[in-house]
């Protein structure tokens, strides 16, 4: 398990990873990826909300 505290320790998380995938996905971009992955959950929340088959439906 010394590898999920290296990444911890790192500052990685999975909310950050989630929203840099997402994102870059999205937009190309490593500004935005970089952004996104400081705002992480909100982003992730923001995007599962406002995309068709979403949690919204």
């Amino acid at each position: 398990m010394s590898g999920g505290t290296d990444a911890a320790k790192a500052g990685i998380g999975l909310g950050s990873a989630i929203a840099v995938a997402i994102s870059w996905s999205q937009n190309q971009s490593i500004l935005w990826a970089i952004f996104h992955g400081f705002i992480s959950w909100i982003y992730v929340i923001y995007h599962a909300f406002t995309r068709p088959g979403g949690l919204a439906g």
